[in-house]
C-alpha cells in the first residue's frame, strides 16, 4: 500500500477492527476494512445519509448491521448449501487496502479480496478477484469488479446492500420503479405485476425489483430530503424494511429502529446473476447523492 492522503487515516474501529477514515472538502465517510463495509457517509451541513443500528456487532466473525454490506458472492441463503453464511462470505472477509488518492475534491479509496484456502473450500470455490472502490465527495460512488482468475466459467450474485437514514419510513416513498415486476419475497417466488405509484411502507417489506436499471430517489418527507440513487452494470433493485416484529426478532437490530431507515439495494440476483468466463470482468456501482426535497 502506497502512503495515505492527509485526507486518508488508517484507524482503529469499534471491536478493535481495522477502520479507513475520510475526510474529503464536501463529506466524511468511514469504512471498516472487515467487509470493505462502508459505515458512514455524511455529506457537509446534512445528516448522515448511510444508516447504521446501534446494535451491530463488530467483530470478526459477524456482519455489520447497516451501512454498504458487500453481498457476494451469492445472495440470501446459498441453495443447496444450510451452512453457508447469509449473502455470501465477501462481507466477513477481511479486505485490503490497496491505496488511496486525492482527485481535486474527491477521495478514492480501493480495497481488494482474493480467493483464499477459506473461499475455496466454501459453497463457491473459484479463483477471483474483487475490487471495491470508493469514491468520497459531493456524491458517494461505489464500484464493485470482479474478475475472473479461474480456469472455468463462474457465476455470482452481487449486491451493494444499502442501508439509508430516513426520518420515518411511514413518511417515506420510492420512486423510479413504478410498472416494474417484483418478487415479494414473504409471498414466494413468482413475479408481481408492478404497481403504478411510488413503493411506500405500510409493513414488512422485501421486494426483489426484476430487470430494471432504473435509478431511484427516496423521497424522505420527515427528514425533508432525497436521497437519489444511480447505478450502472445492475439490472435487479432491492427494497427492504423489517417492520417492527422483524426487527425484534434480530438480535443486532434495536427494536425500534426500523424507522429510521430503509434499503434500496443495487444488485444482480437470481435471473440477473452474472456469468464470467475466464479472465472476463464485470463492474457494478452505485452513486448516492442528497438533495432538498421538491414537488414530484
Amino acid at each position: 500500500m502506497s502512503t495515505l492522503p492527509p485526507s486518508v487515516r488508517l484507524e482503529t474501529g469499534q471491536g478493535g477492527l481495522p477502520l479507513v477514515r475520510v475526510t474529503a472538502p464536501a463529506s466524511t465517510a468511514e469504512i471498516y476494512l472487515h467487509g470493505a463495509h462502508v459505515t458512514s457517509w455524511v455529506p457537509q451541513g446534512q445528516q448522515p445519509v448511510v444508516w447504521l443500528s446501534a446494535e451491530s456487532r463488530f467483530d470478526e466473525g459477524s456482519a455489520i448491521r447497516g451501512g454498504v454490506p458487500i453481498c457476494f458472492p451469492w445472495f440470501g441463503a446459498r441453495a443447496g448449501h444450510p451452512e453457508a453464511p447469509q449473502h455470501g462470505f465477501a462481507r466477513l472477509s477481511d479486505w485490503e487496502l490497496v491505496d488511496a488518492e486525492e482527485q481535486g475534491d474527491e477521495v478514492v479509496v480501493r480495497l481488494r479480496l482474493t480467493d483464499s484456502e477459506a473461499t475455496r473450500a466454501s459453497a463457491w470455490p473459484y479463483l477471483f478477484e474483487a475490487t471495491f472502490t470508493v469514491v468520497v465527495g459531493v456524491r458517494l460512488s461505489m464500484t464493485l469488479e470482479v474478475v475472473n482468475r479461474d480456469t472455468t466459467e463462474f457465476a455470482f450474485e452481487e449486491a451493494l446492500h444499502t442501508y439509508l437514514a430516513v426520518g420515518d419510513v411511514r413518511s417515506t416513498e420510492v420512486t423510479g420503479l413504478e410498472g416494474t415486476d417484483y418478487v415479494d419475497r414473504p409471498s414466494g417466488p413468482d413475479p408481481l405485476p408492478g404497481e403504478p405509484g411510488p413503493v411506500r411502507f405500510t409493513g414488512p417489506t422485501d421486494r426483489i425489483y426484476l430487470a430494471t436499471t432504473a435509478p431511484t430517489t427516496v423521497r424522505d418527507e420527515a427528514g425533508a430530503r432525497a436521497i437519489a440513487i444511480a447505478k450502472d452494470g445492475s439490472a435487479t433493485t432491492v427494497v427492504w424494511n423489517p417492520w417492527l416484529d422483524n426487527a425484534r426478532a434480530m438480535a443486532d437490530f434495536g427494536d425500534d429502529e426500523w424507522t429510521g431507515m430503509v434499503c434500496v439495494e443495487t444488485c444482480n440476483v437470481r435471473d440477473d446473476s452474472v456469468l464470467l468466463e475466464p479472465d472476463q470482468s464485470h463492474t457494478m456501482s452505485a452513486r448516492l447523492e442528497v438533495s432538498g426535497l421538491s414537488t414530484p
